[in-house]
């Protein structure tokens, strides 16, 4: 019969095994990258509350309409 918790015990603890490999300390921002973020964010703002102003809008029309009517 095969042994197999000895393939199981090494995937399981390989997760929690820390590799050698260099991780760079210095990290470098582009000013330009945070504005093209910050500019689409607001896009994406704008755009929701405009959604959201067309959808209560619309909801309150059809309100109006149905105890009116």
């Amino acid at each position: 019969m095969k042994n197999l918790t000895n393939p199981l015990k090494q995937r399981l603890v390989s997760k929690y095994n820390v590799s050698d490999s260099p991780q760079s300390d210095s990290r470098r921002t582009d000013i330009n990258v945070l504005l093209n973020r910050v500019k689409s964010n607001r896009k994406e703002e704008a755009r929701k509350k405009f959604y959201f102003s067309a959808a209560a809008s619309t909801c309150l029309i059809l309100f109006g309409l149905v105890i009116f009517t």
